[in-house]
């Protein structure tokens, strides 16, 4: 293995065969650095941020996923929204919205106060190709997000679920173990990978690549990683959505957001800044009404 097949952004899936467990493991380098970059975040939500990408991704390679997951936390307190994104193809994207009068945000999900919502929602293509949506919810009781999602997990699909989640500056990465279904592995299987993996810390987890890391922990009891996929950041914002929006919105939105010489639409996942004249604005409207002229002339 090079050196940047270990650095590269990757999703491993892999099973522990003696111990009948299953899991995934998710390293994000350029990619974290790209969604992180986009806007200023205390450290407290910078951290939460990252940590929740790395759960995004992991939970693609945990469930059948061919459109999109998304892991969103809600609260009362500083952060009102946290929000990341992976889709079946391994983009991802993420935002953090804080409380406008937030000034700092304390690390721990308490201090975010009473009330809060954990959502992971998956988003397939249905048999007529409308998109069909899944949302599970849990409260958030725990001081942690990866102990969150273990909540969740317990709670919706009644399976013995083990998470470890870590974000810097420079890398996310999160180990996800469930347990088999059924009475796969041997008896003590699951506690003595329990016990594996309480040995292994945050900065470890940021450290080391994947492959060695199952190795190190897992390889007497016979680990097996299977082909995994790449993962980069992706947004699905474009200037023609953008242009879309401006007509839904009507004329006289549209030509006030204009009235300074050009209006400017941001992205809030990605950053990306469309801007229009008023000019270009009113070409707009021109084309949507020939759009929707078109069909009596063609009849």
């Amino acid at each position: 293995m090079t050196h940047d097949d270990r650095q590269r952004d990757h999703l491993t899936r892999f099973l522990i065969h003696r111990a009948g467990v299953r899991g995934v493991h998710v390293r994000l380098n350029e990619t974290w650095r790209e969604i992180r970059e986009r806007e200023a975040y205390p450290e407290a939500a910078m951290t939460l941020l990252g940590q929740a990408a790395a759960a995004a991704a992991l939970f693609t390679g945990h469930t059948k996923v061919d459109g999109r997951l998304s892991v969103q936390m809600r609260s009362e307190g500083a952060i009102r929204t946290l929000f990341a994104e992976c889709t079946a193809a391994g983009t991802l994207r993420g935002i953090v919205q804080l409380d406008e009068d937030a000034t700092d945000v304390a690390p721990g999900l308490k201090a975010l106060g009473p009330g809060g919502i954990l959502a992971i929602t998956i988003e397939n293509a249905g048999p007529d190709g409308e998109p069909v949506r899944y949302q599970g919810l849990v409260p958030l009781e725990a001081d942690r997000l990866d102990a969150a999602f273990e909540d969740y997990f317990r709670q919706s699909e009644q399976l013995p679920t083990r998470l470890l989640l870590a974000a810097n500056a420079d890398t996310a990465a999160g180990l996800m173990l469930q347990k088999l279904p059924g009475d796969e592995g041997d008896e003590d299987g699951w506690n003595r990978v329990g016990a594996l993996f309480d040995t292994l810390g945050t900065p470890e987890l940021l450290a080391t690549d994947g492959i060695q890391l199952l190795h190190r922990l897992f390889h007497e009891d016979g680990v097996e990683p299977f082909v995994g996929k790449d993962l980069a950041f992706g947004c699905s914002c474009s200037r023609g959505r953008v242009e879309s929006m401006l007509v839904a919105i009507g004329k006289d939105e549209a030509r006030l957001a204009a009235q300074t010489g050009q209006a400017h639409v941001r992205c809030e996942f990605c950053g990306q800044s469309y801007a229009f004249t008023p000019d270009e604005i009113e070409q707009l409207f021109v084309t949507a009404e020939r759009e929707m002229e078109a069909p009596g002339r063609v009849q």
